[in-house]
């Protein structure tokens, strides 16, 4: 049987603030084809040149990665801020029509921090631009020094930070054989509001949303907010993720 292939949306990113790119970080190629043992296919997030039917026809599933850039307001009734920038508007454009073609052709598709945002809003849910500002909410941002710059350590940087309650007996439970795990947490903007289709079924210790799955999919469709491409070689919770999204890229190639 062939290897699955797997569309990894790209970011909008200006090299030297002069030339416009498209970025994927290597972390999220290396976790499709290390643990989900699948081609990683990076494809453009935007519209002009993507077409997602096309798209669909020729890959085995979906990961929509994490990113700097928010989601628009706009997409779900909101004013934006210039605090809350940047935006990567036309990634938008191809990450909502494309998450509701995937559920609705039973293409797996994986969420990742911004790419769980996007599922949720792709399903009419709303979110807010920085859920720390939420009284109750601890500091879910990337941890920096005191000058304000990133932290240097990687290892600092994407460190396990809280826990995450899980919905007993639901599909994250099940498929990671417990009821609490703990994460990481690089992310401003949160769900405010979940989707129609969108189910909870992970919580963090503050309330925030952590974990989603959209309701009736034929596949794989599950969201995380925490970046599950860091070391899932190792990381036991992010490894037994992308290999149950692995398993679903065999199933819907065996199908293809």
């Amino acid at each position: 049987m062939r290897r699955p292939v797997v569309g990894v949306i790209g970011n909008a990113y200006r090299v030297e603030n002069r030339f416009q790119t498209q970025m994927v970080g290597e972390r999220n190629l290396r976790a499709v084809t290390d643990v989900a043992g699948a081609l990683p296919l990076m494809f453009a997030g935007s519209p002009e040149i993507t077409d997602v039917g096309a798209l669909l026809d020729v890959v085995d599933g979906v990961v929509l990665t994490g990113a700097r850039a928010n989601v628009h307001p706009t997409r779900f009734k909101t004013e934006p801020h210039e605090r809350h920038e940047p935006y990567d508007i036309h990634r938008d454009d191809v990450a909502l029509a494309l998450t509701e073609a995937c559920v609705a052709r039973g293409v797996p598709i994986f969420g990742i921090c911004r790419g769980l945002q996007e599922m949720n809003v792709a399903f009419g849910g709303s979110l807010h631009p920085e859920i720390r500002e939420i009284p109750g909410r601890m500091n879910h941002r990337m941890p920096r020094l005191e000058n304000g710059e990133i932290h240097p350590d990687p290892t600092v940087v994407f460190a396990d930070r809280h826990d995450v309650h899980l919905t007993p007996g639901g599909t994250f439970a099940n498929l990671l054989g417990c009821e609490t795990i703990r994460v990481n947490s690089l992310h401003g903007q949160g769900i405010l509001e979940p989707g129609a289709r969108v189910v909870i079924e992970g919580i963090a210790e503050d309330g925030t949303i952590e974990a989603i799955r959209i309701a009736d999919a034929a596949s794989f469709a599950l969201g995380v907010q925490w970046h599950a491409e860091y070391d899932p070689q190792r990381n036991p919770i992010n490894r037994k993720l992308f290999e149950a999204f692995g398993e679903a890229l065999k199933a819907h190639a065996r199908t293809g």
